[in-house]
């Protein structure tokens, strides 16, 4: 169900009009003949009404309307996924290292983006600009006349489908179908559905220009037999999809090949939850586009993850079944168990869109995995790649950042059912970080270049100091640091970060700053009464035993020496270089016994699954990390 969401949002400027975008979408409604309510809900669903300052999304897409010119907006690209850069070992295993020669790095795939150019859904500007006669420039970076150009659209769809303009909601069922632009009946139909739940539900919020718009509820019954004159394939799902039915999903798997020498790809067969439990989804972006993605996952040399969704639409992909192992998180402990959910865009660039439109079939998806394998709907299981620790300390450094900054964590968990809120009074001994996305904008830089100023932008993330001050110098990460330790205010700096639904320990309150305990020190964030970014909980905290001077943290829970056969060579648990007082406090994530998935042979039936002692997940920095119960003791924080 869509959810309504509070009016926030950027301020206008004291001399702008911040009701212009609201007329626009009225004019454009009454001029094409679209009822208004459905030019606003399609609108919502593409960009929640953001023109993203007129840059273009991952498919090519500008303005509120997502008008598409793939040719003009992606012509150059060369993305080959975010696996692709960066030091990380996507598959996280020591004992098994990836041939450097063979993985991550190589020209294995080649960018698809200038034939994916030239199809219908991905010129829809061209054709807005013939239907309008207004100059495609305009279309691009005008959002009173992109949202002219997406009812023109409509409207055109409505003629094509030889059905009359109406002023009924129910009519457009088809014509909004066929905005999507999608392959099949079942795509169109998803993307149909969901905006008519917006429509039915209704929706305000002020966008990223400043600009109020609202959506009064419409109670509307759609004529979906107004979809039938798409002529669109009704295809039956592959067996081999686990999908909701309520998303388009298609089956297209990456290769479990022998590629010779011991070497193999692209995952590791298995049976889980029989063999392991599944514990995470590991939210990623692909730093790629969509056909790039496919064509990555689907290279044997690569390395892979269970689904891909599509930016423009939502569209999934499944490439392994869930019950076997990909390499995708940089840390094996992880790896085995979790699902990976590579979602098409770019984490430096914020107006590359993660749409409305794949936060909702995402959503949708976790919730299906989550009830399939019992995973809880909270930030310590739905994890982010960037959330995800070095399994040793030569890792750290190394691990990826995405989805990163503007990935929006608190809308996300609204559509999963699982709003953050306080569950706790003003003095509780926790805090789980809920900045309003829109009105927060810390400031990054390295976005394109190296020192390039990010554009100004929303973000689920609030900025930790030594002290109560924005002056004070950022707190240090001496492991994604090594050597200086210095964190920087960088797109892809995660050592002085804390994300939308995280938990942390309350360490001290001064004002309007809130202290959490962070990577063994204090770490401050602006949480002002009248704007607070962040609420108040209670749970679970980890602590030091009696007598310890430090808590030893480690990057993945491995049994201990003692608990290998003699056939399986003992995995090293050495701990992190984060010196942890042992009087600090973290915050509790889940407790697991120890494990370790030995997979390093093509043939899954010589895997082995070693278990030993118990150990406690908790958020030690913006990355989690593992601490052995026997070195801790547990505490309730709660009031």
């Amino acid at each position: 169900m869509a959810l309504p969401l509070l009016l926030t949002g950027p301020p206008a400027t004291a001399d702008s009009d911040d009701t212009a975008l609201q007329a626009a979408f009225a004019e454009a409604a009454d001029r094409y003949g679209v009822p208004e309510g459905v030019l606003l809900a399609v609108s919502y669903l593409e960009s929640r009404w953001d023109g993203h300052g007129g840059a273009a999304s991952v498919t090519g897409g500008y303005g509120p309307m997502h008008l598409t010119d793939a040719a003009t907006a992606l012509a150059e690209s060369t993305a080959r996924g975010h696996h692709a850069d960066g030091t990380e070992d996507p598959r996280g295993d020591d004992s098994r290292p990836l041939p450097a020669a063979d993985r991550p790095g190589a020209d294995s795939a080649t960018d698809a983006v200038p034939a994916a150019a030239r199809t219908p859904a991905a010129t829809t500007l061209p054709r807005a600009a013939a239907l309008t006669d207004i100059p495609a420039d305009e279309l691009r970076t005008d959002e009173a006349a992109n949202v002219a150009g997406g009812a023109a659209l409509l409207a055109d769809a409505q003629r094509a489908l030889g059905a009359p303009a109406s002023d009924d909601p129910a009519d457009w069922y088809g014509a909004v179908a066929a905005y999507a632009g999608a392959e099949t009946r079942e795509a169109a139909e998803v993307f149909a559905d969901d905006v008519y739940d917006v429509l039915a539900t209704g929706a305000r919020r002020v966008t990223d220009s400043g600009q109020r718009v609202t959506l009064a509820p419409v109670a509307v019954t759609p004529d979906t037999a107004t979809a039938d004159a798409l002529g669109l394939p009704v295809g039956g799902r592959d067996p081999e999809v686990e999908c909701p039915r309520t998303v388009a999903c298609d089956w297209i798997p990456a290769p479990y090949q022998d590629l010779g020498g011991g070497d193999y790809g692209n995952h590791d067969l298995a049976d889980r939850p029989d063999s392991q439990d599944v514990d995470y989804i590991v939210i990623h972006d692909t730093e790629a586009t969509w056909e790039t993605t496919l064509d990555l996952v689907q290279d044997p040399t690569y390395v892979s993850w269970h689904y891909s969704l599509r930016s423009s639409d939502g569209q999934i992909a499944q490439h392994l079944r869930t019950k076997d192992v990909g390499w995708h998180a940089g840390n094996w402990y992880v790896n085995a168990k979790s699902i990976g959910l590579e979602h098409e865009g770019f984490l430096t660039d914020p107006d590359a869109w993660y749409t409305e439109a794949m936060y909702r079939t995402s959503a949708r998806l976790v919730r299906y995995l989550a009830r399939a394998y019992d995973i809880p709907l909270d930030r310590q299981h739905i994890v982010g790649h960037d959330n995800v620790q070095g399994p040793t300390n030569a890792n750290v450094a190394g691990m990826h950042t995405d989805p990163g900054p503007y990935w929006d964590w608190s809308h996300y968990f609204e559509l999963l059912g699982a709003p953050f809120h306080a569950t706790a009074g003003p003095r509780g001994g926790l805090v789980t970080i809920a900045p309003d996305y829109d009105t927060n904008s810390p400031g990054y830089v390295d976005c394109g270049s190296p020192g390039r100023q990010c554009p100004p932008h929303g973000s689920g993330a609030v900025r930790l100091h030594t002290a109560p001050s924005h002056e004070a110098p950022l707190v240090r990460d001496i492991g994604t640091h090594p050597g200086d330790g210095e964190s920087s205010t960088g797109v892809n700096d995660v050592g002085a970060r804390a994300s939308a639904g995280q938990t942390f320990a309350v360490a001290d309150r001064s004002g309007d700053w809130t202290a959490i305990w962070y990577l063994g020190q204090e770490a401050w964030f602006h949480n002002p009464a009248d704007a607070p970014t962040a609420v108040n909980a209670r749970g679970l905290v980890a602590t030091g035993r009696d007598g310890a001077a430090t808590i030893p943290v480690y990057g993945r829970a491995y049994p201990e020496a003692a608990a290998y056969p003699p056939d399986v060579p003992v995995q090293s648990v050495v701990p992190l270089a984060y010196q942890i007082p042992a009087d600090q406090e973290y915050a509790v994530g889940l407790r697991t016994d120890s494990e370790y998935y030995r997979a390093v042979t093509f043939d899954p039936a010589e895997h082995q699954v070693v278990r030993g002692e118990e150990y406690y997940q908790i958020q030690l920095g913006h990355r989690i990390g593992f601490v052995r119960a026997a070195d801790v003791e547990l505490r309730w924080s709660g009031s």
